[in-house]
């Protein structure tokens, strides 16, 4: 059994893992740094009538990509690694045909994939993650996405624990000494009266949920890895812990979900067909479990070396296994 690791050069840590775990299991993998192409890595594809042919050169090697039985589509960075400096009309054609023959290559080999870009791309849909989760049972937060500054101020009141605000996508600010990630943040009372900007980027708006602990749920497969941390109880990570990341770490513990909650769960990765996603949830101060986000690409490392949780395994054994152990 051969897996074709989809990745780019920075990602080191969670590629060894899984890579040290398939072949445990007597798998091969082989690690496929899309930043590299076409700079340092080159692909042919060649149909004919009877026969087409799917191969990656690199390090003077040559991989035969139709033999792969699975892949494992981790990261994407199609033609990072092309010349900043070359003029930026050529550079963007550059980069978007070469991100263009890499995902037509990688959708087409007829091997089983962890998991489909198509459905990755379809979930990573905040606006239907909410929707869905909630025709599931499972409880989320009072949401409003919009541009309208007088359509928040009116949310506003049916929110009285207060309203927090976050981007529909990962989000990094230039700055004078490199970039910082913008987090969920608490609106104040004067945050009101400053919404122009909605005009420009629309945002997320979100009622404030008491929080008890704060849970990270990782699925693989059938398999369900759940960690809490109390949140509350760090100074700086109250409305976002990833504003503390260090010291947040340590206090990580494992959980166990009620079961009517993880079936939930299953069932809803089982409806977006994903066999890997990382689930993030509030417990209430009164027992209540609300449904934030399914990030179908997250890490989990951390979690795993932390709390001795055998993700990368079980990620291991889907690829290994194919169809049989992944969603029903």
């Amino acid at each position: 059994m051969s897996v074709l690791i989809v990745t780019q050069s920075q990602d080191v840590e969670t590629v060894t893992a899984v890579t040290r775990a398939l072949e445990a299991r007597g798998g091969t993998a082989f690690r496929f740094d899309t930043d590299r192409f076409p700079t340092e890595v080159q692909a042919a594809v060649r149909y004919e009538q009877s026969t087409e042919q799917m191969t990656l050169h690199a390090n003077g090697h040559a991989i035969d990509l139709t033999e792969v039985t699975a892949v494992w589509q981790r990261r994407f960075n199609g033609g990072g690694k092309i010349p900043s400096d070359l003029d930026p009309q050529i550079r963007y054609t550059c980069v978007v045909e070469s991100q263009r023959a890499l995902w037509g290559m990688l959708v087409s080999l007829p091997a089983f994939h962890l998991d489909p870009v198509a459905q990755v791309r379809l979930v990573e849909h905040k606006q239907l993650q909410l929707r869905v989760a909630r025709r599931l049972g499972l409880r989320v937060p009072r949401t409003l996405i919009t541009n309208h500054p007088n359509a928040v101020r009116a949310f506003k009141s049916d929110c009285p624990d207060g309203l927090v605000t976050k981007m529909l996508e990962p989000c990094l600010i230039p700055t004078k000494s490199g970039s910082k990630g913008v987090f969920t943040t608490t609106l104040a009372s004067d945050d009101f009266e400053h919404l122009d900007g909605l005009q420009l980027c629309p945002m997320v708006f979100q009622e404030r949920v008491p929080k008890r602990l704060e849970l990270r749920v990782t699925i693989v497969g059938q398999r369900v890895f759940t960690a809490a941390v109390d949140s509350q109880a760090i100074d700086g990570a109250e409305v976002d812990w990833r504003r503390e990341p260090e010291r947040v770490i340590e206090a990580w513990e494992r959980y166990t979900l009620p079961d009517d909650v993880e079936r939930r769960l299953l069932t809803l990765m089982n409806r977006f067909g994903l066999n890997y996603g990382a689930i993030d949830l509030i417990l209430t101060p009164d027992d209540r479990y609300v449904f934030l986000e399914v990030n179908p690409g997250g890490q989990y490392l951390w979690i795993e070396n932390h709390l001795s949780l055998p993700i990368s395994e079980a990620i291991a054994d889907v690829l290994l296994a194919g169809p049989s152990s992944s969603i029903p």
